[in-house]
């Protein structure tokens, strides 16, 4: 499986690689459309491969945004469980302190185990 991922990060990485050369024309980028850029045009050349990558870029940082804000209801009902688990864990070995005796083998077999 480590294969398969390597094999498949170094393809990835080869096509980015080839995309960058293939697009290395300068192109215009204006910040604001031409009606509306009168009293403040401001533009920047840079290689078109940049704004391909910094395009993809963008899409992944709003995508992982976006599932992490999904996927917060899920943590918290995570985060619930756990301290649950942790209170009744307390409370067993609060009851277990509270009723062993010497006479109780079994008790303290278990007590010894866990």
């Amino acid at each position: 499986m480590r294969l398969i991922k390597m094999i498949f990060l170094g393809a990835l990485m080869l096509g980015i690689v080839l995309l960058s050369l293939a697009n290395r024309a300068p192109v215009e980028v204006k910040l604001l459309p031409e009606g509306l850029g009168d009293v403040f045009q401001r533009s920047v050349e840079v290689p078109l491969f940049v704004i391909s990558l910094l395009s993809i870029l963008t899409g992944l940082l709003i995508g992982y945004i976006l599932e992490w804000l999904r996927e917060h209801k899920h943590r918290r009902l995570a985060a619930e469980k756990k301290r649950e688990a942790a209170a009744l864990k307390g409370e067993v070995k609060a009851l277990r302190k509270k009723h062993l005796s010497e006479e109780d083998e079994v008790l303290a077999l278990l007590d010894k185990s866990a």
